[in-house]
């Protein structure tokens, strides 16, 4: 947040040494006259008065500042009269000094006000008018954090998943891997669950066409999952499918689709088989361990699994406490959220979900059907992860939980191990593309959940890890979409407004 400096100070001052001696001003509270309006659980209107004296002395700082080089015709440089100076400069400085009000204002709202902002004030620059004379008003909107009180959240019952990691469960994982470097070698036959096909796909409402993919190759699996729906017992529809035929089945359009007359509607998808492939598996011989990780021995591999496998399980542990503690904590979180908020939030919500994912060991199979899940309900899972994040934001900031670099570093080492990359290049995808506030929260709520689960008494129960029911297509029945997975674009910046508030 800039600061805006104390300029009431005699002229003989600025040109002593004792200026330096002395060190730099205390910044001096602006004079505000603050207005809020409540306009919703999460929303607020506000209005502020900056007075005269504090425009002026803004005004005062900035002509201080540039007298002493100057230039005004007849005058050597810093030598013409201040009034003059004054005169042939009020236009230029006038934005400059708007806009350090402005951020200082915003700052010291932000300070005084104990707003809790998850985003940036609503403030169209340009709009705002400095006058000649009388003080200078704006207004903006802001979100901010719905006012609750905190539920109790000690000595909570929660169900803890248990599962010894089986050999079997390598073998599963370790078959998984090994068909993503295997070879689909064309057959001539009917096609069996498990097999892939690819197929011209074309889906349409009615008549009209809405949306078509070429030669897109598909596994057949029992869910046929895309970004606006899904196809059920899909491995069902294709069975015994060959060559030159054509299958054709009826899904509903998520009701969060981005084509907003086609939510809810039954459409058509047409498969036109133009052929169907077998998996042939490569063999684990020392160049493909190689390749997998640099590993000598396949012991080492299946090592490496056990371990990879073990993440996981503490991800089904940590996401089953969580949302029994969530189910908990926001029973009583009958606020309802901004419809703007959600659509603004459910892209972000999606990217700390992904995250999530890659750094507890999930595939990219496994992701992009997850994925695809959450757009299929994003306003519902956006709403649920909102009002779970500002509770448990809540408890961190009443705990006194913060994060440190060490949380970052260790947090993007486990998504680059997964990604196979560098942790340097993880971080620097995530500071390109804005998410480093995203990785933020994910790490507080975690440190939230695991103080909660420190007070809480457990029940075990048996769990088997889940397998891959669902083969996810990035196409949309709706139409062409855009935005792909983990990599997201920023959110605009507004020009130098950020003065110490968040975004959740």
């Amino acid at each position: 947040m800039a600061d805006s400096e104390n300029t009431e100070l005699d002229e003989s001052l600025l040109d002593s040494d004792e200026t330096a001696a002395e060190g730099e001003e205390q910044p001096q509270r602006l004079e505000l006259e603050v207005k809020i309006e409540n306009r919703g659980t999460c929303e607020r209107h506000i209005t502020v008065t900056v007075p005269r004296e504090d425009i002026e002395r803004y005004y005062d700082k900035e002509f201080s500042d540039i007298m002493p080089e100057a230039q005004i015709p007849g005058f050597r440089p810093g030598r013409a009269p201040r009034k003059l100076v004054e005169s042939r400069f009020r236009k230029e400085v006038a934005g400059k000094v708007k806009s350090q009000l402005l951020m200082d204002s915003l700052g010291q709202i932000h300070e005084e006000q104990q707003i809790s902002a998850i985003s940036e004030p609503d403030l169209d620059l340009d709009a705002v008018e400095m006058p000649d004379q009388g003080p200078m008003t704006f207004e903006f909107n802001l979100e901010v954090r719905p006012e609750f009180n905190v539920p109790k959240w000690k000595g909570l019952k929660i169900e803890k998943p248990v599962h010894e990691i089986t050999a079997a469960d390598v073998d599963d994982t370790l078959r998984r891997i090994l068909e993503k470097r295997g070879k689909l070698a064309p057959f001539d036959g009917p096609a069996e669950p498990g097999d892939y096909v690819t197929v011209n796909l074309t889906f349409k409402d009615g008549d009209r066409v809405l949306s078509s993919a070429n030669e897109e190759v598909i596994r057949l699996r029992p869910v046929l999952s895309f970004r606006d729906g899904k196809i059920e017992q899909f491995d069902k529809l294709m069975a015994g499918v060959r060559a030159g035929e054509s299958r054709t089945a009826e899904t509903e359009v998520s009701a969060d689709a981005p084509t907003f007359d086609l939510r809810g509607k039954t459409v058509t998808a047409v498969f036109e088989v133009l052929e169907v492939k077998k998996l042939k598996l490569p063999e684990l011989n020392a160049e493909l361990l190689d390749e997998l990780g640099g590993f000598q021995l396949e012991a080492d591999l299946r090592d490496a699994i056990e371990d990879q496998l073990a993440r996981k399980l503490d991800y089904e542990r940590h996401q089953r406490a969580r949302a029994q503690i969530t189910a908990a904590l926001t029973e009583a979180a009958t606020w309802e959220l901004p419809p703007k908020m959600l659509e603004r939030q459910s892209h972000r919500e999606l990217e700390r979900a992904v995250m999530e994912y890659r750094r507890s060991g999930f595939t990219d199979d496994e992701i992009d059907a997850h994925a695809n899940d959450l757009r299929q309900n994003s306003y519902v899972s956006t709403a649920k992860a909102l009002k779970e994040h500002f509770i448990l934001e809540r408890i961190a900031e009443d705990e006194k939980i913060d994060i440190e670099e060490r949380d970052y570093d260790a947090e993007i080492k486990l998504i680059a191990a997964q990604l196979g990359e560098s942790a340097r290049r993880v971080r620097s995808k995530l500071e390109k593309a804005g998410n480093m506030d995203v990785l933020r929260n994910q790490i507080v709520e975690r440190k939230v959940v695991d103080l909660i689960l420190a007070h809480a008494s457990f029940k075990e129960v048996p769990f088997e890890f889940e397998t891959t029911v669902a083969e996810a297509i990035d196409q949309a029945l709706s139409g062409p979409t855009h935005g792909d997975i983990p990599e997201a674009k920023p959110e605009p910046q507004r020009e130098e407004l950020k003065p110490g508030y968040e975004r959740s």
